[in-house]
């Protein structure tokens, strides 16, 4: 029985099928009447599933991952986690402009759900997206660039035009980073000052619980220049930021992290965890996050801490970030500059699923816009005033499958279909 990362979702799908070259999927797509694209399995929401279906794993399609250095850009399976994509660009001296929190996830299914990183100008991963091959519903192949007036609803797509078999990302010149963290800061300093918290460093993660006087942990993520003889120029490090003290070794309650204190490469600094580590809490979790405008964060904040003892006792954590405003049609960013609220729940899932529309009550004024990839409450109604191209991404989707073969429950209910 096939389960996502957490085991918490039993796929319904009737059959997986793991190609490994574009014609398998061509052919497996041409003979399926519903059909979905499955990663590394990281979605907490349905959105990936094909109950009755078929789910073609993409995790084995043989592709190689090249870099053109002419127009930086490289070229990269739909199926290979970010980590093993950055060993390849670190090799050939390029780099993402931002990483998620985990490495462990896959191009295609981080893109298309609108996962991001951390940093005030650093927008979500999927704006990396120069072009995307697509197969389509009849099994023919698609290219989708910034030329053909479709990417904007197709990079943050759901799944829902086909299935993606590589991605042209664009890179630049590899860089050096430092990872600094600082424990214990007032909940209060932190509202004070949040912009100029969040501003302090190419990339600014926040952690703790809502109940506690005192924030867990500051991660600031320092992009480096360098000298002249190329070596990355280290700022200097205060013992306490904002309240916070400096903390410099692995936590033994996380050994899972990468390290701190000393600059490295791009490539292993600015994800949270090591590849060759369990991430997070290990897969004991449940995910929910929320989006909202970032000159909001402070008073949405304070929205959910007056509901702290409802929360912290189902939440392992929340991570607070930043991301920078684009034209993706469903990107929680759209056209705005975003604060996420990214909660990472014990497994408990009647108790996580009933204070999910509790929260979105809290934080209604604020316009929340959910992260289509873990768990939600909103319908239709909902989603419709706060992604106001939605209508107009369903249209590019009958464009694309009119007879809804990559459709699934979780795409009708965007239609108000059973």
């Amino acid at each position: 029985m096939a389960q996502n990362w957490c085991g918490e979702l039993v796929y319904q799908a009737a059959e997986i099928q793991r190609p490994t070259t574009v014609e398998q999927v061509q052919e497996l797509v041409t003979a399926a009447e519903r059909v979905k694209a499955l990663g590394t399995r990281h979605s907490f929401s349905a959105v990936a599933d094909s109950p009755g279906g078929l789910l073609l794993d993409m995790t084995e399609l043989d592709s190689d991952i090249t870099v053109d250095h002419q127009t930086m850009t490289a070229t990269v399976p739909a199926g290979a986690s970010y980590s093993t994509v950055v060993e390849a660009l670190e090799i050939e001296s390029v780099a993402l402009r931002n990483l998620g929190s985990l490495p462990h996830i896959s191009i295609a299914g981080a893109t298309a759900t609108g996962t991001h990183g951390s940093g005030d100008t650093n927008p979500v991963l999927s704006a990396a997206i120069a072009g995307l091959d697509l197969v389509t519903a009849d099994g023919s192949t698609v290219h989708i660039d910034r030329s053909t007036g479709d990417l904007a609803a197709v990079a943050v797509g759901l799944g829902a035009f086909g299935i993606i078999t590589q991605l042209t990302l664009d890179v630049e010149p590899s860089f050096a980073v430092l990872q600094d963290v600082y424990l214990g800061a007032p909940w209060q300093t932190f509202l004070d000052n949040l912009d100029e918290i969040m501003a302090s460093a190419y990339s600014v993660n926040v952690g703790g619980n809502f109940s506690p006087d005192n924030l867990r942990s500051f991660w600031f993520k320092h992009r480096l220049g360098v000298d002249g003889s190329g070596n990355p120029i280290v700022p200097e490090r205060p013992s306490t930021m904002f309240g916070g003290e400096l903390y410099d070794e692995v936590d033994p309650r996380n050994p899972a992290a990468t390290p701190l204190g000393v600059a490295g490469p791009w490539s292993q600094r600015l994800a949270h965890f090591r590849p060759d580590a369990q991430p997070s809490v290990g897969g004991d979790e449940l995910q929910s996050e929320w989006f909202v405008a970032r000159a909001d964060a402070p008073d949405a904040l304070r929205a959910l801490r007056a509901m702290s003892d409802r929360i912290d006792p189902h939440l392992h954590g929340f991570e607070l970030r930043t991301i920078a405003a684009d034209d993706l049609w469903l990107s929680p960013a759209y056209q705005r500059d975003t604060f996420s609220i990214g909660f990472t729940w014990k497994k408990r899932p009647t108790g996580v699923r009933a204070l999910l529309r509790p929260i979105e009550e809290a934080l209604g004024p604020f316009q929340p816009r959910p992260h289509m990839g873990k768990l939600s409450a909103m319908g239709r109604d909902e989603l419709l005033d706060r992604f106001d191209r939605l209508d107009d991404f369903l249209a590019v989707v009958d464009r694309y499958d009119p007879g809804g073969k990559f459709s699934n429950p979780y795409l009708r209910a965007l239609r108000h279909q059973a």
